[in-house]
């Protein structure tokens, strides 16, 4: 079994990097978009035996159901330790759904399509672990494993940045069979305020004004970006003009 999996944060504390500009109750509107968004690239998708939502919001997994995904309450709690539920839904998929391949996922990339998926599915056929690098933070926005318990995934590391970690880490267990999946749309996750801002734009440039998630941006995201003059890689956060 190739099973997908992808862990959503309670409604309650989705998206906390974002308090600074958005309202609780503007975060829990944008998660609900971004899942919508997932789950309409997700219901079509035949590479994946068992597609799996994780997540405690019966908001989320009525989403789920929906989208004709299979819903699972998390029941056990971490202690908001990301890296131990990661290995907990990794082992249900192994002891309840039968897996013998692994991806995880979040429903933050907002440019994924329905051909990345497909092609990440296709790489972890020939290889023991494949990573999707995040753009900006050297972190992972997918990973696969073949088989399933080949190694652990821990996204929060102490010493590095996850996708380094992992890496090396999979080195040091023999792991050799490695492929990095590059992709500018599967790699491109939101999670402060300049990923919002940006991505709204790429959403624009990439004509996917009908996700959700644009028509959230749209109408709250009050913000935008300017160049400095002397250096266009400094950018500055500024109101937008409506």
């Amino acid at each position: 079994m190739n099973v997908l999996l992808i862990p959503v944060a309670p409604l309650e504390r989705s998206k906390s990097r974002l308090l600074d500009y958005f309202s609780r109750d503007n975060l829990r509107k944008l998660t609900i978009a971004l899942m919508n968004d997932m789950g309409t690239v997700l219901s079509n998708l035949t590479c994946f035996d068992e597609i799996i939502i994780y997540c405690k919001s019966p908001e989320i997994l009525e989403l789920a159901e929906r989208y004709e995904l299979v819903g699972l309450k998390e029941e056990k709690s971490h202690n908001r330790d990301f890296n131990n539920l990661l290995k907990s839904l990794n082992q249900i998929a192994i002891d309840k759904f039968n897996a013998k391949k692994t991806t995880i996922s979040f429903i933050d990339t907002i440019l994924i399509s329905e051909k990345n998926f497909r092609e990440f599915s296709s790489l972890l056929e020939k290889n023991q672990l494949v990573i999707s690098p995040s753009i900006f933070s050297a972190g992972i926005s997918m990973v696969g494993r073949n088989p399933a318990d080949i190694i652990e995934v821990n996204v929060f590391n102490q010493e590095k940045p996850s996708l380094l970690g992992l890496i090396d880490n999979a080195k040091k267990n023999g792991i050799k069979d490695i492929a990095i999946y590059d992709s500018f749309r599967a790699g491109f996750d939101v999670d402060i305020r300049i990923d919002l801002i940006l991505g709204y734009e790429y959403l624009k440039i990439l004509n996917l004004t009908e996700r959700e998630t644009f028509k959230f941006l749209e109408k709250h995201l009050k913000m935008e970006l300017k160049c400095n003059t002397t250096n266009n890689r400094n950018l500055k956060i500024q109101q937008r003009n409506c």
